[in-house]
């Protein structure tokens, strides 16, 4: 059983008599949603129920932060991160999604699913009705209004009684200025009259906690006091709630430096979380200064504005939604949208002049990390400037095609070409990035049509890293019809007479890359393993894992040909940890194929069909049966002969299933850790 609920950075307080009736709602209803109005906290206690109620589901609990999506088109795709499906198929991602989840028993959680209420509402009603084993726990400020929902609100903290407001606004008074208790009777006081006139709503509570790290109890009270009579008037003495939550944002808006306001109003423009570097580049300019940002950024930390995640940061929707309407009053909003999406595509251009270089792992991180202010970045510019929305697909659908957002990366670019049909060195390295993301989908002859189109424009342009890049998607194609002559002849002519310096270009290493592949098919193992052991060495000196991985791939299918079991499976496991770094689960599926024929080679046919199982677990993830060169049919074919013969097929067929049905996250460190 995997589960993926976000760790809680805090304490949590309270909430016993919810807990217990949404264990309850689980277990009668397959669509639960708790809702209430931003901040009273239907996100902690989910975080808590999904917990609670993980172990009775077998296949664990997925959980899918909705809150950075911006618009209807994303929220498929974001599901389909949480559940670990990278789809490489040309199906539509709803068909995957519900496929993959029909035999599935697991709860999934929708968190914030206010802004996207209408395709939450579609998309559910298909899920549900395919995947009869699958319990929804969404949170919204809104019900999604369909059939079969159980609608459960979420209230805020009791200001009586067992007073949880009072324990949580102590407890965040104490780690905001630690050492200063309210447990003295002069404190005690105005702690609960803050908390009755937040009326235990725990942001609201949150927010004023931390400005005990700069003021008294006692002035924090009267200021509340002061603020709530002169928004009141004659009016009655407690606000609605979300009026209440409103003014203690406001509050504490008043309360930051002009400078931390000011950023807080242009972090706004960030979808997801964010890095100080990213901060500075986007937000910086007029008073806020470089180093400015850094200050700001702790200030708003300090203040619960911001949470921080590591490295990154984090704003709440509930005060970004405040911040984005200060942007707008500054005026600022357009402005800041624009560099928000330069800034992301000077990062798509960082990461593609850094693939071939020694931070190749840490740029696949990084664009990780940046997803959806990326999409946010494609959103902006397909309105804008299509042009640049063609370069940055071009200069991202590489690292996305590889790492589980191939339908995303083939969406984006296929509309930034539509939008801009004009020739031009963007549209050029568009095409071959769509190519790449088709081929991968199983389109060959699109994909084929798509890499002599792009030959085309870059030769007419003259543009050599794009031909180059054409040759190499010409190239692949062929392999995977399985053409190794005519793969191996194509790259041949765009490379050009020997000597080659396979590092000049990432278009130049991945021509050689396919030379490899194509003379493993041809059968010129010698020279394939020659070529692919050079190639490797010098992937391992730049510290470049992409082919190195694909050398290893190649290492190890020619040492099964060469009857050198041991040796393939090493290479297969350095493939794999190569891949599993990357997060490229159709290479993991592939390694997970060859290290079963490996061990198998080798005589243990019940850890060859724990492995196998392991790989079709993977091979599921990707959407289709299991694919490659054609050369590694025989070797399936193979590996699965000698373990049925080694154990026999009971054994076999009860290791495999065992196997298929443990998560991808789990068999593969221990596949790693040598585990068999």
């Amino acid at each position: 059983m995997v589960s993926n609920i976000p760790e809680e950075s805090t304490t949590f307080i309270g909430r016993r008599a919810e807990l217990h009736r949404i264990g309850n709602d689980l277990t009668e209803h397959r669509l639960v949603t708790l809702t209430g109005p931003g901040g009273v906290g239907k996100t902690r206690i989910a975080m808590r129920a999904a917990r609670a109620a993980a172990p009775r589901f077998r296949d664990g609990v997925c959980w899918a932060d909705l809150w950075p999506l911006q618009g209807d088109g994303r929220l498929v795709a974001g599901v389909c991160d949480a559940v670990g499906l990278a789809d490489h198929s040309a199906r539509t991602p709803v068909a995957a999604l519900c496929e993959w989840l029909a035999d599935r028993r697991l709860l999934l959680v929708l968190d914030s699913c206010e802004h996207l209420v209408e395709a939450c509402r579609d998309l559910l009603g298909d899920l549900l009705t395919a995947a009869p084993g699958v319990t929804v726990l969404v949170t919204s400020r809104q019900p999604l209004d369909i059939v079969g929902e159980w609608t459960t609100e979420i209230g805020p903290l009791s200001c009586t009684g067992d007073n949880d407001a009072l324990a949580l606004f102590t407890e965040r008074a104490g780690t905001a200025a630690p050492g200063r208790r309210l447990t003295a009777p002069r404190s005690v006081a105005p702690a609960a009259a803050i908390c009755r006139r937040l009326e235990g709503i725990p942001l609201a509570l949150e927010l004023a906690g931390a400005q005990l790290a700069h003021s008294s109890v006692e002035r924090i009270a009267a200021r509340l006091t002061s603020r709530f009579d002169a928004l009141d008037g004659d009016g009655p003495v407690q606000p609605p709630r979300h009026r209440t939550l409103r003014c203690a944002i406001g509050w504490s808006h008043e309360l930051c430096a002009p400078l931390e306001r000011l950023l807080w109003a242009r972090l706004s423009v960030f979808r997801g979380t964010f890095d100080e570097e990213s901060a500075s580049a986007v937000c910086a300019g007029g008073p806020l200064t470089g180093p400015g940002v850094r200050t700001a950024l702790a200030g708003l930390a300090a203040k619960s504005v911001l949470s921080r995640e590591g490295s990154r940061f984090r704003m709440l929707d509930t005060l970004r939604e405040y911040g984005r309407m200060w942007l707008a009053e500054l005026a600022e909003s357009r402005t800041l949208a624009d560099r928000h999406a330069a800034h992301f595509a000077a990062l798509g251009r960082r990461a593609e002049q850094g693939w071939l270089g020694p931070e190749q792992l840490a740029w696949y991180g990084r664009i990780a990390d940046a997803h959806v202010d990326l999409c946010t970045a494609l959103d902006h510019f397909l309105a804008t400037d299509p042009e640049q929305a063609q370069e940055l697909g071009a200069s991202i659908g590489f690292f996305w095609s590889c790492c589980g957002h191939l339908h995303e990366a083939r969406d984006y670019v296929a509309r930034a070409l539509a939008a801009h049909p004009g020739p031009g060195p963007a549209r050029t390295r568009a095409l071959w990035t769509l190519g790449v993301a088709v081929l991968l989908q199983g389109e060959l002859a699109s994909a084929e049509a798509l890499g002599r189109e792009c030959a085309r424009a870059a030769r007419e342009s003259r543009d050599t890293e794009a031909v180059l890049q054409a040759g190499y998607l010409i190239g692949l194609t062929h392999l995977m019809a399985g053409r190794p002559m005519s793969a191996h002849t194509v790259v041949a002519q765009v490379l050009g007479p020997p000597p080659h310096a396979p590092f000049d270009s990432p278009g130049r290493l991945r021509c050689h890359l396919v030379q490899i592949f194509a003379l493993t098919g041809l059968g010129r193992l010698s020279e394939a393993r020659a070529e692919a052991t050079t190639l490797r060495r010098g992937c391992e000196q730049r510290g470049e894992y992409w082919t190195r991985s694909y050398t290893d791939y190649q290492l190890s299918l020619i040492s099964l040909f060469q009857d050198r079991p041991e040796e393939s499976a090493e290479h297969a496991r350095a493939m794999l940890a190569a891949k599993q770094g990357i997060g490229d689960k159709f290479g993991i599926a592939l390694g997970l194929d060859l290290l079963a024929a490996a061990v198998a080679a080798q005589g243990d046919g019940a850890a060859a069909a724990r492995v196998s199982g392991s790989g079709q677990a993977v091979w599921r993830t990707v959407g289709h049966p299991q694919r490659g060169t054609p050369e590694l049919r025989a070797v399936r074919a193979q590996c699965e002969q000698r373990a049925r013969a080694a154990i026999g097929d009971e054994a076999y067929a009860d290791a495999f299933h065992q196997a298929s049905e443990e998560g991808p996250g789990t068999a593969l460190p221990r596949i790693l850790a040598g585990d068999l």
